[in-house]
């Protein structure tokens, strides 16, 4: 019993705290602002179709009236699309499905807003608004339409429907043609009927259908921002209906027919055909015979064979024009349009005489003429009297002429002949008849009919024999022949045989030689034969010359020759020895260094003047080596010293007598000896520290050359120093001093001195212009403004050189080639040496350049 009253007072208090709890709560609410606006409860909110998908298109507004944070929801009704989503807590709201107007033209969207204790749903209605996004749609497609050729022009013949789903201006559809360049129809704009051309007919035997396409074209609107038109086509075939409005229409025009000398009567000549203009709906034609027969021609009404009545013999005419006329018949027998054509009969002998050639005596099919080579182009070949002749008449007898054999030798006139003509022959390529290619041509002249179905022809043999005449020179067999001859040779020897053919015949044809030229001194040649021999008493040595050339003639009985050219070489033979300039040489060979022999073989080529060199004998024998090449002689490279040396021999003096042979390398080979008698000494190595270096490197030749280079880069290095001082000392004082200067500067009375004093002035010079002054013993004279425009006789200051011994010069000797200037004197250094009289001389030229400058320069100022 306790329990169940405990239990009902729990179930009292909780009915009491729910109470209050509820009673304390509010639900949350949208804000309704309106159409409009973007936010909200999207009341009367409306979205374009095109909205892209993922948009942010509209946002979610409201609140709690406690404060409390609201969660945002979109819910559909399950299987349906969910064209939107919205973010819970920020109430974006994003297009999730593309819309389209055409199909759905609102979308019910369920929103809600929770506190997460109440929740409140509403129904929002989104009006899809249009977007022109449709293309105008044709109606009852495919679009064929019969329309008869007479239809007056301006009819109307069909009207075309088209519709666009879309609403305002991009839904109002307008219609035009593709192409309006050369067609027959036109279409109202608004309407959509097609009417023939006001201008144009229709006309089924030029054209039996037309294809128009027509455009469909709507009024525009925005898409996607843009504005956008959108255009459908469709073709339209337009059948034409023929109607009976044309005449009947004759068929391979004109029309030519022939009778024979032959022909039977009752023989069909000709047959002409003609069809009915209308193709569409086409009526039967009728033949007849108009005008033109003179009662000799009939015609098959139905076929229109036209049949000749008369024998051949009996025909009034060569020709007969003869009038047709073909008619329309309908199925009912009547007639209808009908049209004329003319047919051209001629009267036609028979080919029965094929051409025939003739000569002097009557029909003949052989002709035949003896000439000489190479007559002149356009000559008439008079010996060849040839007629030609065809018996028939008119077409029958016009054939053409052309001779068959080697070609452009001769032409034939005429070429096409009617009847009857005579033949002329012409020479057109005179260098063909040459009678070292052909001493006899034969042709065939070839008559064959032009315009007949049996092409009659004849033939006639011409046969031409050729003379020959002297037409060409002697020709060697080479430009050029290439002879070689040992030098021993003894005279008359045979050295190379030319050759030389003319091609004429007879004495024409015989060649003499000769040498044409230089070249008869040493050689000779056979005139009969063409062998060129040496002369009997030429002697020829290779040494002395080794190469000929000349020239050769061959020439015919009347003087045509040509020439070719011989070379002739002259072999080397071994007849010389290796030569030494004496018997006994002497050298000094300074230890470590090597002695050079040589020996001369006069011998001209190659192996007989090769010299190789060998010591025959020495004592020691193992003391000497020698380079078999160049007859370099050096010692064995273990001796190092003469102390070596003592210990080989007693020989106290360093002397050696060596026996050297020269040998060359021809066969048979030939050998010179001499003896060379060396002393050895070390003398060299103690002249100087320069010399005691190389002997203590020689085995250390880098350390050699490192020492070298560090030399020349000093000396290099030193030059540009100078070079640089004195770039600057001349920049600096080359200016016009005071003339005081002058005065101040005298020079003492120069004291005689020898060539090798005067040498050593050089060296005591202070400033770098005065390195460069020569000594003017003469005038004693600076230059007064210390610029250097002084005349110097030596050789340029970056290498002096030692200065040449003074020479005497007279005492009644003046010089007088100092050439005063601006900036001081140009004097002529003649001597370094001067008579007694020299200073005075000196003073006086002093004192007048002073006066010369002092005027000067007043001038100046």
């Amino acid at each position: 019993m306790k329990n169940v009253k405990h239990l009902y007072a729990s179930l009292f208090l909780t009915l009491v705290h729910v109470c209050l709890a509820t009673k304390a709560n509010y639900a949350p609410y949208f804000f309704d602002n309106g159409p409009g606006s973007s936010n909200g409860n999207m009341a009367m909110f409306s979205l374009s179709e095109d909205t892209p998908l993922g948009s942010h298109v509209y946002t979610l507004n409201g609140s709690d009236p406690e404060g409390n944070a609201v969660i945002y929801g979109i819910a559909f009704e399950p299987g349906s699309k969910k064209y939107f989503a919205v973010d819970a807590h920020l109430g974006n709201v994003t297009l999730t499905e593309e819309l389209d107007r055409e199909k759905q033209n609102e979308v019910e969207v369920p929103i809600s807003i929770s506190d997460g204790i109440n929740k409140v749903v509403e129904k929002a209605r989104v009006l899809i608004t249009d977007a022109n996004d449709e293309r105008p749609e044709f109606v009852n497609t495919p679009y064929i339409v019969d329309v008869p050729e007479n239809t007056p022009p301006g009819s109307s013949i069909l009207k075309v429907l088209a519709r666009d789903q879309d609403i305002g201006s991009g839904g109002s559809v307008t219609f035009l043609l593709q192409s309006t360049h050369d067609t027959k129809f036109i279409i109202d704009r608004y309407s959509g009927i097609l009417r023939i051309r006001p201008d144009s007919s229709l006309d089924y035997e030029k054209s039996r259908a037309h294809f128009v396409t027509i455009i469909a074209k709507d009024g525009g609107g925005k898409l996607r921002g843009k504005y956008q038109i959108w255009t459908s086509s469709a073709t339209v075939t337009i059948n034409v209906i023929d109607v009976q409005d044309t005449p009947p229409v004759f068929v391979d025009l004109p029309y030519y027919g022939y009778v024979y000398e032959d022909t039977l009567p009752g023989t069909e000549v000709f047959t002409v055909v003609a069809y009915d203009g209308d193709r569409g709906n086409p009526n039967s034609i009728q033949y007849a015979i108009v005008n033109g027969s003179d009662g000799s021609f009939t015609i098959n009404s139905t076929s229109g064979a036209i049949i000749v009545q008369d024998h051949t013999s009996q025909l009034k005419k060569d020709v007969y024009q003869l009038q047709i006329q073909a008619t329309e018949v309908s199925p009912d027998g009547v007639a209808g349009m009908h049209s004329n054509a003319i047919v051209t009969v001629r009267f036609v002998d028979l080919n029965n005489h094929p051409p025939t050639f003739y000569g002097e005596n009557g029909p003949q099919n052989r002709f035949e003429l003896t000439m000489y080579e190479h007559p002149p182009e356009g000559e008439i070949l008079r010996g060849l009297k040839i007629t030609v002749n065809d018996s028939d008449q008119g077409a029958n007898a016009k054939f053409n002429l052309r001779l068959v054999g080697p070609a452009r030798i001769f032409r034939v006139v005429p070429h096409i002949v009617l009847n009857e003509a005579q033949i002329t022959i012409i020479v057109e390529n005179s260098a063909a008849l040459d009678y070292e290619k052909y001493q006899m041509l034969t042709f065939k002249l070839l008559a064959v009919e032009i315009d007949t179905p049996e092409k009659f022809s004849s033939t006639a043999n011409i046969v031409i024999h050729l003379l020959d005449t002297n037409d060409n020179k002697p020709t060697f067999s080479s430009e050029y022949y290439i002879a070689r001859i040992p030098e021993n040779s003894p005279g008359g020897s045979n050295v190379v045989a030319v050759t030389a053919l003319d091609t004429d015949s007879g004495l024409w044809g015989e060649v003499k030689y000769s040498i044409y030229g230089e070249g008869e001194d040493t050689f000779l040649i056979n005139p009969s034969t063409g062998i060129i021999y040496t002369q009997p008493w030429a002697t020829l040595d290779a040494e002395i010359k080794s190469k000929y050339n000349f020239y050769v003639k061959a020439e015919d009985i009347e003087g045509k020759h040509s020439l070719a050219e011989v070379f002739v070489t002259v072999l080397d033979v071994n007849d010389h020895y290796p030569e030494f300039n004496e018997n006994i040489l002497e050298k000094t060979m300074i230890l470590g260094t090597p002695v050079k022999i040589e020996a001369r073989d006069e011998d001209a080529e190659e192996p007989n003047n090769v010299v190789e060199y060998s010591i025959m004998q020495t004592d020691p024998a193992n003391v000497f080596e020698i380079n078999e090449n160049t007859g370099e002689i050096k010692l064995k490279s273990y001796i190092k010293s003469l102390d070596i040396i003592h210990n080989i021999t007693n020989k106290k003096d360093c002397q050696w007598s060596v026996v050297v042979q020269a040998k060359d390398r021809g066969s048979p080979s030939f050998s010179t000896t001499a003896v060379v008698k060396i002393d050895i000494t070390e003398e060299a190595l103690s002249k100087g520290p320069v010399a005691a270096f190389l002997m203590h490197t020689k085995d250390n030749p880098m350390k050699a050359l490192g020492v070298l280079t560090g030399v020349v880069c000093f000396m290099v290095i030193i030059t540009v120093f100078i070079s640089t001082v004195m770039f600057w000392r001349n920049k600096k004082s080359n200016k016009i001093l005071p003339a005081r200067r002058v005065i101040k500067r005298r020079q003492k009375e120069p004291k005689q001195k020898t060539a090798r004093k005067a040498w050593l002035r050089f060296k005591p010079l202070k400033n770098t212009s005065e390195r460069f002054a020569t000594q003017e013993s003469e005038s004693n004279f600076q230059n007064m403004n210390s610029n250097n425009n002084s005349w110097v006789a030596s050789v340029p200051p970056c290498a002096p050189a030692l200065p040449p011994s003074p020479p005497y010069i007279p005492k009644q000797c003046r010089h007088d080639g100092s050439l005063p200037t601006v900036s001081g004197s140009l004097l002529q250094n003649t001597s370094h040496q001067v008579n007694n009289k020299g200073p005075n001389i000196s003073i006086a030229l002093v004192s007048e350049l002073k006066l010369k400058l002092e005027k000067k320069m007043r001038e100046n100022a």
